[in-house]
């Protein structure tokens, strides 16, 4: 089963280094490409410096139509959209083919993270114990590939970390990143997966080092208050509409972790 590493890299950023790195580490070879919307020196550079091949998208530059992108130009099966401010374990290949060799359905593969924040390493805080509780119904491995447990484990946040997730193209189809949002885009792609066949799998490992940090599209979110009105939205189509302000009024205080960066 071929895999791929697909980085979405934006602008200039001095993390994506770090997680070309980590890619080329792992324990087994996943095929990797790069694609843009920003051309620039400093993208092409690391491309030619690592032998990566860059895939250049025209057009305005936009998170759902960049993540599109470099999910199509993946030529294999399985596809990890890798985020440039992030770094992968040297086992998530490894642990990925395992789980689609034991699950041939597995349209979804997903891993618990670390968060690094202020170049801090963060194990547990508000929000991962938040997110490792709304995913125990995954954990369940004879139910987790029935429409109502994967749709539960998304009806009251988000807890699945989006660079962590590998998608099976064959199961979950073209263009599956809608456009139009910013935050919760991937929260949205997952409410459209979950009525489609196909099992989801968490891995309760860290296999990913989630960066966030002062210029991080979750913190820029944050910042301008666009992530509490875009989780609105999701919680009023997952919730009865009395349930869903109630929800995310608790749901809005793990972003204060990140008010203070």
């Amino acid at each position: 089963m071929k895999h791929t590493f697909a980085i979405s890299a934006y602008g200039k950023s001095v993390y994506l280094e770090e997680c070309i790195r980590s890619l080329l580490r792992q324990s087994v070879v996943s095929d990797i490409i790069m694609c843009t919307s920003t051309d620039n020196s400093h993208i092409r550079g690391l491309a030619d410096k690592y032998k990566i091949k860059l895939y250049v998208r025209e057009g305005v530059s936009g998170i759902a139509e960049d993540w599109n992108f470099a999910y199509s130009k993946a030529d294999s099966e399985l596809v990890t959209i890798a985020h440039q401010d992030d770094i992968y374990s040297k086992y998530y290949t490894k642990t990925l083919l395992e789980y689609k060799a034991k699950y041939k359905d597995m349209s979804l593969f997903c891993t618990s993270s670390i968060s690094l924040i202020n170049n801090k390493k963060v194990v547990y805080n508000l929000a991962n114990v938040i997110k490792k509780i709304l995913r125990l119904t995954l954990r369940k491995e004879s139910l987790n590939h029935l429409e109502w447990v994967k749709r539960s484990s998304i009806s009251l946040g988000n807890p699945i970390i989006c660079p962590s997730c590998t998608y099976d193209k064959r199961l979950c189809g073209d263009d599956i990143f809608p456009t139009g949002y910013k935050f919760v885009l991937d929260w949205l792609t997952l409410l459209g997966l979950s009525g489609k066949k196909g099992r989801w799998i968490c891995v309760e490992r860290p296999l990913i080092v989630y960066r966030i940090h002062k210029e991080s599209a979750t913190k820029l979110c944050i910042d301008s208050d666009k992530r509490q009105e875009e989780e609105a939205k999701m919680f009023e189509l997952l919730l009865p509409k009395l349930f869903a302000k109630v929800i995310q009024y608790f749901y809005r205080g793990a972003a204060y972790v990140y008010k203070k960066i």
